[in-house]
């Protein structure tokens, strides 16, 4: 027997976010760390020695970037003029 799920919550949205409209939705990005051992060899051999880089991702999941640190990943979508939430 196959044990049921229940179906996930949307989390509330900040009425800041709400507020601000599509264009808010438009301009955020997710930060999430990804292991280097996950990525392909090529880009496996240009981290050297770092084992976790950050992903910049847009909402529909595609990445936009690879960076070296978290506060680099931030600092690269607000430079950007994006909107940066983290996720793990």
């Amino acid at each position: 027997m196959r044990p049921t799920s229940k179906p996930l919550e949307q989390a509330p949205v900040p009425e800041a976010t709400l507020a601000a409209g599509p264009q808010a939705w438009a301009s955020m990005v997710y930060i999430r760390p990804v292991l280097v051992s996950d990525l392909p060899v090529d880009v496996q051999k240009e981290a050297e020695g770092i084992e976790t880089l950050y992903a910049v991702h847009r909402p529909d999941g595609a990445r936009m970037a690879l960076v070296a640190d978290r506060r680099m990943a931030f600092a690269l979508a607000r430079e950007n003029n994006m909107a940066p939430v983290f996720v793990h």
